[in-house]
């Protein structure tokens, strides 16, 4: 059967509800964790870009500075940053996770990993997978990013 012909509105319609579900879902599988989905974003992408300005965590974040301020204030109450000096620019301040947001967002991303993977092996056939598997450079694409996957995060 050829595969049916979408305009690409109802694919942005079908896909923005998708993938709603698919971050809702994988939220639930961490639901205990405090934290805002905004706060988690930030922390993610500390652990995987490493250290980072607060304007250059706003950009990255489409935030505002003022906005990405408390992100990082309501991270620095919990213990899961720390503000280091930056090397070359004195007058800015590096962000970075301390031991125990490392910890945390790595537990985090692990528990949405785990609900993943146990979803993929049990919900789709393996035809179903390797759409999926053939369906990730487009989804890449559609991000913005480059072609290689993202790094698993080691399960304990």
């Amino acid at each position: 059967m050829p595969p049916i012909e979408s305009s690409p509105a109802e694919l942005a319609v079908e896909l923005h509800a998708v993938l709603g579900l698919l971050t809702r879902r994988a939220r639930a599988a961490t639901a205990g964790t405090e934290l805002t989905a905004s706060q988690r974003s930030v922390a993610a992408r500390l652990l995987r870009e490493g250290p980072a300005t607060t304007a250059d965590l706003a950009r990255a974040e489409f935030v505002r500075p003022q906005s990405m301020r408390m992100t990082l204030g309501a991270l620095e109450e919990r213990g899961l940053i720390a503000r280091t000096p930056h090397p070359t620019d004195g007058r800015q301040v590096l962000v970075e996770l301390s031991a125990q947001g490392v910890d945390t967002i790595a537990g985090i991303l692990r528990a949405k990993q785990d609900w993943l993977t146990t979803a993929i092996a049990g919900d789709l056939d393996p035809a179903q997978r390797d759409a999926l598997a053939a369906a990730l450079p487009v989804l890449r694409a559609l991000a913005g990013t480059e072609s290689t996957p993202a790094p698993a995060v080691a399960t304990k």
